[in-house]
């Protein structure tokens, strides 16, 4: 591919960028497949039974890559999301709703707990963690219903909390996140197989740490909740105020013997699709693998960066790609269909205003963005000239969070099916060659 400091006037420059954006996304989400990743970090056969658990999008995939290299017995139960389930012969695959929790994932929470009632110290516990885990294990904590739970998931949802701050919440009413799953495998070895789809890879928000002990408290969860200004049931408030759902701390005698290894990350994937960048030719920057904020507002940030290489050639020289990854939140004002991915993206877009070669793709890896069955989109340097001449108002769009219909109308959604992994949002620009200070395109 030769990039160009020119918009293009045909298809064909237009098209080698697209495909090299697809390829880093698609190189980024290929890095983190639990059959290449779980074969390495699998324990030594145990005395006694090898019980394997889990949850999240990953973890029915996770299980058939635990399968395929386990020699002794095994058996087991994982709970992954509707759509991504992996044809498992040993342990047994439920589906479960997420974002918002129902009751195939409470039932599969309650019998993962009896599962591994009882073991000994002779036995191994194989827990397969990834993200969407807190969704798909709403085992509410005594005193609160599935309806609670949903409730204030949908809350949390729409707040702009970050994940931290969710999963905070969602481990405090909680009988089976927050440590409380390892408690119940006492005292049976724990080993942990993450891949990680939160900022900093910490274990204890990933899927809200059923296995891993946890450093918050009840008053940092209310705390979230009057943050944001959300309305909790009387229960939930009475429950989180006397403290009786605080987790497991990291000295609690309950917990058992635990392993923890990060299988995957969201840096892993971006080093991949770095490598895909380079290899075209393409001098490729990591700003950060754990970029937090409002969406729109990290897609204005992005721009002004964008601009500043393509105008100046500073901090870096084009054409290079930047790529950066974490997970933005979106506080939800409009009634649209979006995902903080396009959400991101189209302030990005707003915000370059046609700046001359200037491309972006931005996609969540798990293959939904928001509640759609669509990955994100790209963005091109005549997309906000394409969408008027659509009869679109890109600014109304974003105000209304209405981001999927704004690229859908224009054919740039990017649409991968289940990608059973899950390492977080993937951002990439590409900035094809430095032009002069200019004020974009009008």
């Amino acid at each position: 591919m030769k990039p160009t400091d020119q918009q293009p006037t045909s298809n064909s420059t237009e098209l080698d960028v697209d495909h090299l954006l697809r390829n880093m996304f698609d190189a980024a989400i290929a890095s983190a497949q639990p059959a290449l990743r779980v074969p390495d970090f699998l324990p030594q056969r145990p005395r006694g039974r090898t019980i394997v658990i889990g949850a999240g999008k990953a973890s029915a995939a996770m299980a058939r890559a635990v399968e395929d290299h386990w020699a002794g017995q095994l058996e087991g139960l994982v709970v992954t999301r509707y759509g991504y389930q992996v044809a498992c012969e040993r342990i047994e695959i439920v589906e479960a709703a997420h974002p918002v929790p129902d009751e195939n994932g409470l039932k599969a929470a309650q019998r993962m707990l009896q599962l591994v009632a009882g073991l000994t110290a002779d036995d191994l516990v194989i827990c397969l963690i990834s993200g969407g885990g807190s969704a798909l294990l709403p085992l509410p904590a005594a005193g609160l219903t599935l309806q609670d739970k949903q409730q204030i998931n949908q809350a949390l949802l729409a707040s702009g909390a970050t994940i931290s701050e969710m999963n905070c919440v969602r481990r405090h009413l909680s009988a089976i996140k927050g440590g409380r799953l390892a408690a119940a495998c006492y005292p049976a070895q724990v080993v942990n197989l993450i891949i990680s789809d939160v900022p900093a890879d910490a274990p204890s928000d990933i899927a809200s740490g059923p296995t891993v002990p946890d450093t918050t408290t009840c008053a940092d969860a209310l705390a979230v909740l009057r943050r944001y200004e959300i309305c909790a049931s009387p229960a939930v408030i009475a429950l989180l105020t006397s403290g009786s759902t605080e987790t497991l701390k990291p000295d609690d005698p309950r917990l058992p013997r635990i392993e923890t290894h990060l299988i995957a990350t969201p840096q892993l994937a971006l080093e991949a699709a770095a490598a895909q960048s380079r290899a075209a030719g393409i001098a490729a920057h990591i700003l950060s693998d754990a970029i937090e904020g409002e969406a729109r507002d990290v897609g204005v940030v992005m721009a002004s960066i964008a601009k500043q290489v393509s105008r100046r050639g500073q901090p870096f020289q084009a054409p290079c790609m930047l790529l950066s990854g974490g997970e933005t939140t979106v506080t939800v004002r409009g009634n649209g269909r979006g995902g903080r991915n396009v959400e991101f993206l189209l302030s990005l877009g707003i915000a370059l205003n046609g700046e001359p070669g200037v491309f972006a793709i931005a996609g969540d890896t798990d293959g939904v963005d928001g509640q759609e069955e669509i990955a994100g989109a790209l963005l091109r340097p005549d997309t906000l000239q394409r969408a008027r001449e659509h009869g679109l108002r890109p600014a109304e769009h974003l105000q209304n969070n209405d981001a999927h219909r704004f690229f859908q109308a224009l054919g740039d959604s990017v649409i991968t099916g289940p990608t059973r992994t899950n390492v977080n949002d993937f951002r990439a620009i590409f900035i094809a060659a430095q032009h002069g200070d200019h004020s974009g395109s009008r």
